[in-house]
């Protein structure tokens, strides 16, 4: 969430940011959000000038009714209730603008970065680099859907009976180089100097809204409703809330998390042959990374968490492109994202595997987290990235690696599954 008194001071760049990010009526809101600011600093005034005469006039009242004046004792008494009844009155007001104001402050998206390129959708994002070079697949090559059929790894039919469509059953060498995968992952993150967390996954109202999914992706979650929980869209919200409400020691900085945990997404008016497969699911397996940073570190360690999830594409031989989001592709929370896509040769197209982004001070404000640097209380900034989502990177794998006699397996997740091959 913005900081009130950034948008105050520095309501042009807010304006630019949310016209980058095309925000709808972004002056208005801004307006809206400044006269509600001036409302709310004038109403404190009034209240703070109301007790202050209150806790005079208090005071007078024991010193009158001592010296026997008894009649100006009175008099002050009968003043003191009505700035009582003044007070409560400024207090009233104070409490509906402060609950205005936020109403207002949550639907405002964070502002993007310098660097991020204007654009309204994916075909604006900048293309930053492209690795490796894309297989030539032999004649019979087939999408992973078909493989995963040809070779009996992956049942989304028995998913659909089980739970309904994007529920896929993983089964024999299917299971086991998920698995392998995910513990490749966690490794690779530790030995990065991560450590390795198991949140919940499931998250309260409280969690959802201080990492920015709440109110704005509520149709994209599953509630579940007696308990008013939310099944979790990435470990980011539960990794990411370990730290709400928290003032870090500066010595503890920077904070490096990193977690597996399956993930749930309706994804709803999903459709086509763009996700079919394995492409878009509803349940999936994910390992993300979670950094608490002091705000002049968070860019470099945004780099470093770029460089990261590329070194463990390049383990896994896979041909992929970084991507930086212009403004109309950014996600609501974000300053700055990169994309790492995967190229899926069957398909003859780009597939997204993980996003790492800078989220500066938006979600920290709303987390209240906080550290004490140079003897000031400041909130921190925070990033994430998916190191890796699975779906796709099994879906590029099988399509990738196949040849006549069956499917190769990565060298690197060989010691992991205890194959060499899928046939």
């Amino acid at each position: 969430m913005l900081q009130v008194n950034f948008i105050r001071e520095n309501k042009d760049t807010t304006l630019a940011g949310l016209r980058k990010k095309h925000f709808a009526n972004a002056e208005m809101v801004v307006d809206q959000v400044l006269t509600l600011d001036q409302q709310r600093r004038d109403t404190q005034r009034e209240l703070d000038d109301v007790l202050s005469q209150s806790n005079a006039k208090a005071g007078q009242i024991g010193a009158l009714m001592k010296a026997g004046d008894k009649a100006a004792a009175e008099a002050s008494k009968a003043e003191t209730a009505d700035l009582k009844i003044r007070s409560k009155d400024f207090a009233d007001t104070l409490r509906q603008v402060e609950a205005d104001l936020q109403a207002i402050l949550v639907t405002i998206p964070n502002l993007p970065h310098s660097s991020v390129p204007e654009g309204r959708n994916a075909d604006d994002n900048e293309v930053i680099l492209e690795h490796g070079d894309k297989p030539a697949l032999y004649d019979k090559a087939q999408p992973h859907w078909e493989l995963i059929k040809k070779y009996d790894i992956i049942d989304f039919e028995l998913g659909v009976k089980i739970a309904g469509a994007g529920f896929p059953v993983y089964k024999g060498k299917g299971a086991r180089i998920q698995r392998a995968m995910i513990n490749f992952f966690l490794d690779e993150a530790t030995k990065a100097g991560y450590m390795e967390v198991q949140p919940p996954i499931v998250v309260n109202e409280e969690s959802g809204f201080a990492t920015g999914q709440l109110p704005d992706k509520e149709g994209q979650m599953y509630y579940i409703t007696e308990e008013k929980l939310y099944l979790i869209p990435t470990a980011e919200v539960p990794i990411t809330n370990m730290y709400r409400d928290v003032i870090l020691p500066e010595n503890q900085l920077p904070v490096k998390n990193v977690g597996y945990t399956p993930c749930f997404r309706r994804e709803a008016g999903s459709w086509g042959a763009h996700v079919r497969g394995l492409n878009r699911l509803h349940q999936f397996d994910k390992v993300e990374l979670v950094r608490i940073e002091k705000p002049e570190n968070s860019y470099a360690a945004l780099e470093e968490m770029s460089l990261h999830v590329q070194s463990v594409l390049q383990k896994l031989e896979l041909p992929y492109r970084v991507l930086r989001l212009c403004g109309g592709d950014m996600s609501f929370t974000s300053a700055l994202t990169y994309d790492m896509e995967v190229w899926s040769a069957a398909q003859q197209r780009w597939l997204e595997v993980s996003s790492v982004s800078n989220f500066e001070t938006y979600q920290a404000n709303r987390l209240k987290l906080r550290s004490k640097l140079e003897g000031k209380m400041q909130l921190m900034h925070t990033l994430n990235g998916s190191a890796l989502a699975l779906p796709r990177i099994l879906a590029s794998i099988l399509e990738n690696n196949q040849t006549p006699e069956g499917i190769q397996i990565p060298r690197v997740l060989v010691p992991y599954c205890g194959f060499e091959v899928i046939d």
